[in-house]
């Protein structure tokens, strides 16, 4: 029992992580500007095909080294899905930032089906997939089984808290990431002191969209396989891990992606894995009710 409890722990944290990267795009934009980005998980789904693409070129052209295969294959992932991300911002909420709180909700959607329907009709509706780049694991013996942890694992656990600790000093230690602070607190006061709330909500989008194509790249280096409906169920499970933790709280939503993914993992591995869904919302629902605002979440205070 140990060993399938630290097995599932393990692959808990792996895919919680790649949750948590996916709900920092959702938290960031709800704390910049009060909407969810509900096009995000679509995101995420290019940023999967873009790094079948790039790893394929990268290869074509002789390519064989990982670290620079990989490394290729994120940057080039990371620009193409930041432009898809600035496009969204431009397209469904800035000409929408100040009507109805729905009508940006809608045209989030709308943009959402547009890219399913884009990638079906360019890519084709067949799940696709990469053959294993990285073989091989370590296995440790816990009592009477064995503990085995590959090495994709460890590289993604490490790809995912590397790019949560790049993002936290962006926030706390650069200009951007000031500015980005400051608009979040007062936006009209952010734009009384000189800075323009456009450009950082923008980037914001870009910056979403980039942690979106990190986690794209890593669980197709997990699983291997991707088709044009997973960024659907994926985008609201990061959804999801990003009320749990807090939205608007970029600690909230990799503390979320985490209890969620070994949540699942252990109820998977524990009871059964058809109704790990169920108890995975369950559990926000229990949450919640005592919580209202998320684990690492501030209570909103209603002005009278």
């Amino acid at each position: 029992m140990d060993g399938i409890f630290l097995q599932q722990l393990i692959n808990g944290l792996t895919l919680g992580s790649v949750y948590g990267l996916i709900a920092i795009g959702y938290t960031m934009v709800y704390g910049i500007i009060g909407m969810i980005n509900f096009a995000h998980g679509e995101v995420y789904m290019i940023s999967a095909y873009l790094s079948a693409i790039g790893l394929a070129l990268l290869t074509f052209f002789g390519l064989e080294s990982f670290p620079l295969l990989i490394f290729g294959t994120l940057l080039f992932t990371v620009c193409v899905t930041g432009l898809y991300g600035w496009t969204i911002e431009r397209i469904a909420y800035r000409p929408l930032r100040n009507s109805t709180r729905l009508a940006p909700l809608i045209s989030a959607i709308g943009i959402s089906l547009i890219l399913q329907n884009y990638v079906q009709l360019s890519q084709g509706a067949r799940q696709q997939g990469i053959p294993t780049l990285l073989d091989g694991a370590f296995r440790f013996q816990v009592g009477e089984g064995f503990l085995q942890i590959s090495y994709t694992k460890v590289f993604i656990l490490v790809a995912a808290f590397a790019g949560m600790a790049a993002l936290t000093w962006v926030i706390h230690c650069t200009r951007l990431g000031r500015m980005c602070r400051a608009t979040q607190q007062d936006r009209k006061m952010a734009q009384i002191l000189g800075i323009d709330t456009d450009r950082v909500i923008s980037w914001v989008f870009v910056i979403g969209a980039a942690m979106a194509a990190l986690a794209g790249l890593l669980i197709t280096l997990n699983y291997g396989t991707f088709d044009f409906y997973a960024g659907f169920v994926i985008g609201i499970k990061a959804f999801t891990a990003a009320v749990l933790g807090g939205i608007g709280s970029l600690p909230g939503a990799m503390l979320g992606g985490l209890i969620l993914g070994v949540a699942e993992a252990q109820f998977s591995g524990m009871v059964n894995t058809d109704y790990k869904d169920v108890f995975s919302f369950s559990l926000l629902v229990l949450i919640l009710i005592f919580r209202p605002q998320g684990l690492l979440g501030r209570p909103q205070v209603t002005k009278v």
